[in-house]
């Protein structure tokens, strides 16, 4: 039985921090890039995922409920800022990440530890629906 990843029963990050980057990582400037539609401008040369510019973030592409079962439903088309923020102990064996610890701690879940990495998903987690389809861009 495969172990689900820890970040698949979090989300904290994704509801807790200002998720910004470079602007031509959107769609419209590069094909298969994070969806423009879910995006605002933020300065000349950023843009935010809608949801996250904001006192209470949630990023628009979090599905789920934090520390139950979440995805994130553009997750091949995430920006750098998504894809370079590591969980602690990914794996297992990667570092710890304060930020990471932050971010569970407003939503009241313990620090992940390399122990989390071999756990299988609390019983009676539920499972989520499947991924709606994010247009391609032509």
């Amino acid at each position: 039985m495969s172990v689900p990843h820890p970040c698949l029963r979090c989300g904290a990050c994704c509801a807790h921090f200002r998720a910004s980057f470079y602007w031509a990582e959107a769609d419209d400037a590069t094909p298969n890039g994070v969806p423009v539609a879910m995006t605002r401008k933020l300065t000349p040369h950023l843009r935010v995922m809608r949801g996250t510019e904001g006192k209470r973030p949630r990023c628009v592409a979090l599905m789920g409920t934090i520390g139950d079962a979440v995805r994130c439903t553009i997750h091949p088309r995430r920006s750098t800022v998504c894809r370079d923020f590591p969980p602690s102990f990914e794996d297992g064996v990667g570092a710890h990440n304060p930020r990471c610890d932050a971010a569970r701690a407003v939503w009241g879940l313990p620090p992940l530890t390399p122990e989390d990495w071999d756990a299988p998903a609390p019983a009676g987690a539920p499972d989520l629906p499947p991924l709606p389809q994010v247009a391609q861009a032509s």
